[in-house]
């Protein structure tokens, strides 16, 4: 080898030493960059198992859970067994769950010079009415027929002139700011009914008589178990857990849904608004606010209905 040629020898030595230092960072850079995207790839999969897991989870338990009904419950609806805990005021101040600032107000008495004007009893021959009234609890036309009629109301089911039931349902859910109070009011009017039916027309009176507007956020579950508190309801533990719980808000969705298709025991009538009164199955279309153009036509209907079954005498022919 000529003297010549020594220097370019070192030269291209060295150029394969970089080239080949160069080619093992690629590598190493390579290796790298596999090693996380194969670790992104695998923690996305664990995150997509966690999410199907958790969604399978939850969908099993939803449709593994059975939806509560109340066993006090005919029809959906509630017969109302007495009147006791009318008139009872709710202003505690909510240490012990009660809602602050809730009162039932005192019913409006007559003028001390007014005439008497006795509640017409609404039988024919000892056959009770029957009254069903389906009830929103924002509903402002059911709390003005609660208002103008729960006196005589409550004096024709103490008196057995009449089998008064409510049905609580819930259209105005969507009009309570997404706390679906229509929905929970309902649910909690079922608890009530099922724990302490005794008073669940006082409760029913108190939800229509305190009852929020609509578009604000109604009562809370605390709230509610605070007016059922005030009512003086039986076995008190039961009816908070059963309110707080949410144990009849699935129900109470359900049994709006059945009232919107067909009202049981008629002839195809849906519910399409609240309140809606049936007398002996005839819907009652007059003034909310008036009671006694509701006792005329409950008074009739029951006429109508005693002449009905009532078999006319065949005359006797003559000798």
């Amino acid at each position: 080898m000529s003297s010549d040629e020594s220097p370019n020898a070192a030269s291209s030595e060295r150029r394969d030493a970089v080239r080949e230092k160069a080619q093992q960072v690629k590598a190493r850079q390579s290796r790298a960059r596999l090693i996380r995207r194969t670790s992104l790839a695998v923690v996305m999969v664990a995150v997509v198992a966690v999410i199907a897991v958790v969604v399978t989870w939850t969908v099993s338990s939803s449709a593994s859970k059975p939806t509560m009904s109340p066993a006090n419950g005919v029809d959906d609806g509630f017969v109302v067994t007495g009147v006791t805990g009318l008139g009872i005021a709710s202003d505690t101040s909510g240490a012990d769950g009660s809602a602050q600032g809730v009162a039932t107000p005192t019913p409006t008495e007559a003028p001390a010079d007014a005439p008497a004007e006795p509640t017409p009893t609404p039988t024919v021959d000892d056959h009770a009415v029957d009254i069903r009234v389906y009830v929103d609890y924002l509903s402002t036309g059911s709390r003005e027929f609660q208002l103008a009629n729960m006196k005589q109301l409550s004096e024709w089911v103490d008196e057995g002139a009449a089998q008064l039931s409510y049905y609580p349902v819930a259209m105005l859910t969507a009009k309570s700011n997404g706390t679906k109070y229509s929905l929970r009011a309902a649910g909690a009017a079922a608890c009530v009914a099922q724990h302490s039916p005794d008073y669940f027309f006082a409760f029913n009176d108190a939800l229509l008589r305190d009852q929020p507007e609509v578009n604000s956020d109604g009562f809370s579950d605390r709230e509610l178990w605070s007016l059922a508190s005030a009512t003086g309801v039986d076995d008190a533990k039961a009816v908070r857990a059963c309110i707080e719980d949410q144990a009849y808000t699935s129900w109470a969705k359900t049994a709006t849904e059945r009232a919107l298709e067909e009202l049981p025991g008629t002839d195809g009538i849906a519910l399409t608004t609240t309140p809606m009164v049936l007398v002996n199955g005839t819907q009652y279309v007059g003034k909310l606010d008036d009671p006694k153009e509701f006792a005329q036509f409950v008074l009739t209907v029951a006429s109508d209905a005693y002449f009905k079954a009532t078999p006319t005498p065949t005359p006797t022919p003559a000798p």
